[in-house]
């Protein structure tokens, strides 16, 4: 598990194609401490295995079905990514719960100038639309950030300056791909909701919050 708060913008020093798979080698310093084989390590926001390193650099495997979803693909020698180790019991929470599964790719169609700010506008698929919600928490190329805006095609956030200079989105421009994670709570809800259709027992509704003590 990751919290969206990325630690190091590393730099993609290969990408192998292997048919439809992918060898990704990139360069890092602070993400290395400590790092193993087979340690997971967000690489835009995707929650990827290490099968190689030397004490600067890691490799990972990219299977077929990630990169059909991500911007992995898309990477060249050179392009920097933003970086996240997991989460441990030690490490406070400050971004929000994310597992490093992309959903989708979204596109930047437009960067606005909104005082010290920057806000970013994103076209996104449909299917995922339903769970992006004003105020909620979504995961941009592994980053952590607050939806302020959500249309029927698109949603924005507002980045600091700080997020903009230390993560792949201060770099980036309208017509660029980036990878999404929407929150994993309303996915869950969602099916929760849908599988209490299909069953005989009382479902989630007002009255069995209030009887289970949730109201």
């Amino acid at each position: 598990m990751f919290t969206g708060l990325v630690a190091e913008l590393g730099t993609v020093k290969k990408l192998t194609r292997m048919g439809e798979s992918y060898h990704l080698t990139v360069g890092a310093s602070k993400v290395m401490a400590n790092l193993k084989i087979g340690d997971s390590m967000a690489t835009n926001g995707v929650c990827l295995t290490v099968v190689q390193m030397t004490d600067n650099e890691f490799t990972v495997d990219v299977m077929p079905e990630t990169a059909r979803l991500t911007n992995i693909g898309m990477l060249k020698a050179g392009d920097r990514v933003n970086l996240e180790r997991t989460l441990r019991p030690i490490d406070g929470l400050d971004g929000h719960i994310v597992t490093g599964h992309v959903e989708g790719l979204g596109t930047i169609i437009s960067e606005k100038p909104d005082g010290i700010a920057k806000v970013v506008t994103f076209e996104t698929p449909e299917k995922l639309l339903k769970y992006i919600i004003p105020k909620g928490s979504i995961t941009v190329d592994g980053i952590s950030l607050t939806v302020t805006k959500v249309t029927d095609s698109s949603f924005s956030v507002s980045l600091i300056p700080h997020t903009a200079k230390e993560t792949t989105l201060g770099f980036k421009s309208v017509g660029d791909k980036v990878n999404l994670e929407t929150d994993i709570i309303g996915k869950y809800v969602e099916r929760m909701l849908s599988w209490d259709k299909k069953s005989s027992s009382p479902g989630l509704d007002k009255n069995m919050l209030f009887e289970n003590g949730f109201m």
